[in-house]
């Protein structure tokens, strides 16, 4: 895979570069895959619903819009979506279980950690496209990361 930053510098018109600073959580630093979404609110079971099922190289994109007072995934979502071929996941929000999450093949970027967990009433919305730090993640585009940032195609 090249480098996001190579990527930019090839395709720059065609790319759009989060400008928000995640932190990586996953064991894999690098990922890419087709884009899947999820918008929702302190509550995780579509989270969980979606990566239990095949990902076939997939990235989850997850708009917890921003949220810091619950996590939206741990350990055992994460071992889930390797179990079921997701290539990454990024969460507009936190997640726990972060020392688990490293060992992981996993590629997690979020913006930070919680151990609190969230609610699990099934609230949200599925494959509709969500806006976060500028950027438009479209259910189907491309999604690009790796230790430099998140780059989604147009």
């Amino acid at each position: 895979m090249a480098s996001t930053a190579d990527l930019y510098d090839l395709h720059g018109d065609s790319l759009q570069s989060l400008p928000l600073q995640l932190r990586s959580f996953g064991g894999i630093a690098r990922f890419e895959g087709p884009i899947r979404t999820i918008r929702c609110f302190q509550d995780n079971a579509l989270v969980k619903q979606v990566l239990a099922a095949p990902g076939e190289g997939s990235v989850l994109v997850v708009d917890g819009a921003g949220s810091l007072e619950t996590a939206l995934m741990g350990d055992l979502i994460a071992q889930s979506a390797v179990d079921a071929g997701w290539a990454g996941v990024v969460i507009h929000g936190c997640v726990r279980d972060s020392a688990a999450l490293a060992g992981m093949p996993l590629g997690v970027k979020a913006l930070g950690t919680n151990p609190r967990k969230s609610a699990k009433t099934g609230a949200g919305e599925l494959d509709v496209p969500v806006e976060f730090g500028g950027v438009l993640f479209r259910p189907g585009a491309g999604l690009h990361a790796d230790e430099d940032g998140v780059l989604v195609e147009r």
